[in-house]
Order: C-alpha cells, then sequence, then structure tokens
C-alpha cells in the first residue's frame, strides 16, 4: 500500500514539473493598436414642446409629428420620454420631452427651420453614431491583432527567432467613444430659436466629425 502511494506522489510530482516548465516557456509579448475613422448616418435629437394647457399640448404635439413627417421622420423614429407639469409657472405649465432620429438623407438644415417654432423650447444632439459601428469595431479589433503579430515576427527576426503558438491574447478597454458631437452642433445646447437664426452655421452630415475608433491588443507569443 505504501508503494502504491510513493507511486501515485511521484506521478503528481512529475505532472506538475511539466506544467510548470510549459508556463515557462520562452514567450515575447506584444501590444498591437489600430485606428479608424468612420463617417456618422444618423443623428438623434432631443426635442422639448411647451404649452400653457394640456390641450394645447396637445395640438402642439401633433404639430411635431407633422413636422417630422414632412422632413422624412419615421413615426416609429420618434420616441416619448417624459412629460412635466409646473405649477408654479403663470406662463408655460406643461412640457413634453421626446426622442427622434434622421438619417444622412435628412436635410438638417431644413429641419431645424421647420422647427423653430415658439412651441418648442429646447432641442439637442443627444447622440451621432454610425449604424454599422459593430462591424467596423470588428475590423479595427482583427487589424490590432494582426498587427500585433507583425511586431512579435519583425522582433524575434531580428535575434534569429521565431514567433510560435499565441500563448494570451487580450483585448485593453477601448477609451474612444463611438459617438461625437460636430463642431457646428457643440454650442446648440440651448433654445433652437436662437441657434437656427444663425444663418452661418452649417447643420448638414458634411460638418460632423468622423467617430474615432482605436482599439489595442496585448498578445504573448511562445518563441521558437
Amino acid at each position: 500500500m505504501k508503494l502504491g502511494h510513493f507511486l501515485v506522489i511521484g506521478l503528481l510530482t512529475f505532472g506538475s514539473l511539466i506544467n510548470a516548465q510549459e508556463i515557462k516557456k520562452n514567450a515575447i509579448e506584444v501590444t498591437g493598436v489600430a485606428e479608424m475613422e468612420v463617417e456618422p448616418d444618423e443623428i438623434i435629437f432631443n426635442i422639448d414642446i411647451k404649452a400653457d394647457n394640456k390641450n394645447q399640448l396637445a395640438d402642439n404635439e401633433k404639430l411635431l409629428f407633422e413636422t417630422l413627417k414632412n422632413d422624412g421622420v419615421k413615426n416609429e423614429d420618434i420616441k416619448f420620454k417624459s412629460m412635466y407639469q409646473n405649477l408654479y409657472s403663470k406662463t408655460t405649465k406643461f412640457t413634453k420631452s421626446f426622442q427622434f432620429k434622421v438619417s444622412a438623407k435628412t436635410n438638417v438644415s431644413k429641419l431645424f427651420e421647420d422647427l423653430n417654432q415658439k412651441w418648442v423650447s429646447n432641442l439637442n444632439i443627444a447622440e451621432v453614431k454610425n449604424t454599422k459601428i459593430a462591424d467596423f469595431r470588428k475590423t479595427v479589433k482583427i487589424n490590432a491583432l494582426k498587427a500585433a503579430r507583425e511586431k512579435a515576427d519583425y522582433l524575434l527576426e531580428s535575434i534569429g527567432k521565431k514567433t510560435g503558438t499565441p500563448l494570451e491574447i487580450v483585448e485593453i478597454e477601448d477609451y474612444m467613444s463611438d459617438s461625437v458631437l460636430p463642431v457646428a452642433y457643440k454650442s446648440m445646447r440651448s433654445n433652437v430659436q436662437l441657434e437656427a437664426a444663425d444663418a452661418g452655421v452649417d447643420y448638414s452630415f458634411d460638418n460632423i466629425e468622423n467617430i474615432k475608433l482605436k482599439y489595442s491588443i496585448k498578445t504573448r507569443y511562445e518563441i521558437l
């Protein structure tokens, strides 16, 4: 029985030594980085409408939907956000908030002109995005991994070695946002009636900064 115990302990010890040797394989650790700029194709707006009473609020809501429809915004792209009643105000007592999105086909400048109404109290950008951003993210990450492999190849080649099996691949969390505020829109955070009156501002998609994606992949390869 004792001999059996010794054999088991010996096998376990030998197995541990093999694992330890595998962990201690000569390896190179490199990080690959890739970047891409993507043109936005969608803008999401926040809009507030105001009224002195509930009937007027309902009428203004109809006007809002009609205006957006005339400018090519679909009903399913308009979402109700909230409603507020100010009991202490002598004039505007009701405010209703919506969110809607427009595509690159929308004439944003005309949309602003059409929404330059007394019943609109606020219009601002919630988000600027690209509808295919997930595919672009994937491409950038793959390019980052390829960049890491290429780096390992030429570094090891310089000392007469080769890149072996990948031992570790870690995605470093990105710090870049997938949405961005366009330069001309940055000041447009208050009343649309004031901003829309500025004829010198270009509110088209052409005036929006590209979305910048950047990813880093940390890798560890066996040295052959």
